[in-house]
């Protein structure tokens, strides 16, 4: 049995997503969007999601953490924002002694649809179906939601390729 926190990082909204992993089944136990005021300043909102997640951490008790990399975008000055609030989100994690993972947005998403190029609307239906949820989560929890479910079917393929018992800090013992 494993609680995963998911995080898709973001300076506007950062979703997480909870899910408990017992063998190959999944079970969603919860998820969320964590909204950030435009206004305030980028140190702010930091502050903000590095808070933020202590108190989800503390209410759902995960024993691992699995966030999204950073993608190249359009425009350098966002993927640095993007990139702040990732650091801001695994200082969270490794401040409350979890596990962090780190997965790319493209084995996210193959792992979830089946296809790297999968789009929002995709990642979404396939969430819903996995973890058998009665409503399509949000946009962004859904996202969150993937990176957790990515993370639990990598643990589970590589544990099973390698007849390993554990997988800690990214390797297998």
């Amino acid at each position: 049995m494993a609680l995963i926190l998911g995080i898709d990082p973001g300076s506007l909204k950062t979703g997480f997503g909870v899910i408990n992993t017992i063998g190959s089944k999944n079970e969603y136990i919860g998820s969320g969007v964590i909204r950030l005021p435009a206004e305030s300043p980028l140190p702010a909102r930091l502050k903000i999601i590095f808070r933020s997640l202590i108190e989800i951490i503390e209410e759902y008790q995960p024993q691992q953490m699995a966030v999204e990399q950073v993608f190249v975008s359009k425009s350098a000055g966002s993927a640095l924002k993007l990139g702040q609030a990732r650091g801001a989100a695994i200082v969270a994690g490794v401040h409350s002694e979890l596990e962090v993972f780190e997965y790319e947005a493209r084995k996210v998403k193959q792992s979830v649809v089946g296809t790297g190029a999968a789009d929002k609307y995709q990642v979404q239906h396939m969430v819903k179906h996995l973890l058998r949820l009665s409503a399509t989560p949000q946009e962004d929890a859904a996202d969150a939601l993937a990176v957790a479910l990515c993370h639990a079917h990598t643990h589970q393929h590589l544990v099973a390729t390698t007849k390993s018992v554990a997988f800690r800090r990214g390797r297998l013992v």
